[in-house]
C-alpha cells in the first residue's frame, strides 16, 4: 500500500510551513501527500443541550478552498509531487491519529487555529504524538527559516523505544544525505563536591555512553553502510536540556515514545513537551507504522 505524507493544514502560517515540510518529505519518500482539515460543528467545541437538533456537521467550502489553493502552492513549488485534500469532521487529535492509521508520516505545526488550534502545545499535541500509528513529524520553530542540510540528531538511551528512533532516524538521514548523529545524554556533576564523587560519577557515566553510543552505532552500520555515524555524549541537567542544546545544530531531531534512565517519560511527560515546545529544529516522533 503507497500509505501517504498527511498533513494537518487550516491556513494558518504555521500549518502551511508544515505543509511545506511535508511536501518535501513525501517527494524524498516518493508518497503521495494528503491535506486534512479537521472541522467541528459550527456551534464549536462545546456539548449543545440538544445536538440533534444541529444535525451533522458538513465541510465547508472556505476551508475547501484553503486546501485547493495550498495543493496548488504546493505541487507549484514541487513539480511531479501528487497532492490529494480531505475535509475530516471531527476534533484535530481524533482525526490526525484516525488518520495516521493508513499514513506513512503525519505531520504537524507547532500551532495552529480552527479545528487544529493549539495542536502541539497543550493535550491535542501529547494526544498525537503518544498514540498515532505512525511516525509523528512536529515542524517547528515557525517564524524562521530551517535548516535541511544539517544532521539528524537521535537520542540514546539503549531502550526498544530509542533503538526504534535510531533506525528511523538513520532512515531520515540517509533519504535527506547528511550525517546521523547520535547523542546519549548523561547526568550532571549537580552539587557533589568531592571530587572521588565526581571522578567516578563520569567514569561510570562515560562507559555507559560508549557502551550504548557503540551499539547504536554497529547497529545503523549494518543497515547503512555509507551513512556517516557519529557519536556525541555530553552532560546535561536533564535529557530535555540535552537534546534541545544539542539540537541548535540539526535538520531534526529524532526521539522516541518512551525511554529509560534520562529519557524516562519521553513524549508522555514534561520531558516530551520540552522537546516538542522548544527543540530548535523539527521533531520527529518515533513510532512503528501499524
Amino acid at each position: 500500500m503507497n500509505r501517504p505524507v498527511v498533513v494537518g493544514v487550516d491556513g494558518s502560517p504555521s500549518s502551511l510551513v508544515a505543509a511545506g515540510h511535508a511536501a518535501r518529505t513525501a517527494l524524498l519518500r516518493s508518497r503521495p501527500l494528503l491535506l486534512v482539515h479537521g472541522y467541528l460543528h459550527a456551534s464549536g467545541y462545546g456539548v449543545p443541550l440538544n445536538p440533534y437538533d444541529l444535525g451533522v456537521p458538513v465541510p465547508s467550502e472556505e476551508a475547501q478552498e484553503m486546501l485547493e489553493r495550498t495543493a496548488a502552492e504546493l505541487t507549484g513549488r514541487w513539480p511531479g509531487l501528487a497532492v490529494e485534500v480531505r475535509q475530516v469532521a471531527g476534533g484535530p487529535g481524533a482525526t490526525m491519529i484516525e488518520e495516521s492509521r493508513r499514513a506513512e508520516l503525519v505531520v504537524v505545526g507547532s500551532r495552529g487555529l480552527g479545528g487544529f488550534a493549539g495542536l502541539l502545545l497543550g493535550s491535542v499535541g501529547a494526544q498525537v504524538a503518544a498514540h498515532a500509528h505512525c511516525p509523528v513529524l512536529v515542524v517547528r520553530p515557525d517564524e524562521q527559516p530551517i535548516p535541511v542540510d544539517d544532521p539528524v540528531l537521535v537520542g540514546v538511551d539503549g531502550s526498544e523505544s530509542s533503538r526504534l528512533a535510531v533506525g528511523i532516524g538513520a532512515d531520515e538521514a540517509a533519504l535527506r544525505d547528511v550525517p546521523l548523529v547520535l547523542v546519549h545524554v548523561g547526568p550532571a556533576d549537580g552539587d557533589r563536591t568531592v571530587p572521588e564523587e565526581i571522578e567516578e560519577s563520569q567514569a561510570a557515566y562515560q562507559a555507559e555512553a560508549v557502551r550504548l553510543l557503540a551499539d547504536a552505532s554497529a547497529a545503523v552500520r549494518a543497515e547503512h553502510p555509507d551513512l556517516v555515524v557519529r557519536e556525541h555524549p555530553v552532560r546535561a541537567a536533564g535529557a530535555a536540556q540535552g537534546l534541545i542544546e544539542a539540537s541548535g545544530a540539526a535538520s531534526l531531531l529524532v526521539v522516541g515514545t518512551r525511554g529509560r534512565a534520562g529519557f524516562a517519560g519521553l513524549l508522555l511527560g514534561s520531558v516530551s513537551q520540552a522537546a516538542i515546545q522548544h527543540a530548535h529544529c523539527p521533531v520527529l516522533v518515533a513510532h512503528p507504522v501499524s
